[in-house]
């Protein structure tokens, strides 16, 4: 079993590619994937959604990139845009309260025109390279 603790960045600034409602991100995603997953809102202040399903880290999180693309066009909003979802294993102890636990993964996914300048901005080169490889993923819609 796989689980991510999703966080959503914004980084676009339109109207036809608004924040989505949570509980109708949480059932559109579980519409769209190809996998079984369970969805479920997050009441923290970062993580917005649980997402646990069987498969591998990086196969489901192709998935939610696609599920993610798949349910912005169903709802009609702007896709002309990169989605990515930058992963990391969470390998040391959580903080009491976090949904983020021990093994589970935090999963940024960003909305942005430049996946190339965000990146660099995020200096997730640097973050990326400090964590073994089967720990860490990035997966683009491009």
């Amino acid at each position: 079993m796989t689980t991510f603790v999703l966080s959503h960045n914004l980084q676009l600034q339109s109207a036809s590619a608004p924040a989505f409602d949570l509980q109708q991100l949480a059932d559109g995603l579980t519409r769209h994937t190809k996998h079984s997953i369970t969805t479920s809102v997050l009441s923290h202040p970062h993580w917005l959604l649980s997402l646990e399903g069987d498969a591998m880290p990086t196969e489901l999180a192709e998935d939610l990139v696609s599920a993610w693309m798949k349910f912005r066009a169903e709802l009609m909003q702007d896709i002309d845009h990169v989605v990515l979802a930058l992963g990391g294993r969470k390998d040391t102890p959580a903080s009491p309260g976090s949904p983020l636990q021990e093994g589970f993964w935090g999963v940024d996914v960003v909305e942005t025109k430049d996946a190339t300048t965000f990146l660099q901005a995020i200096n997730w080169p640097a973050l990326k390279s400090g964590r073994p490889a089967d720990a860490v993923f990035e997966i683009s819609s491009r």
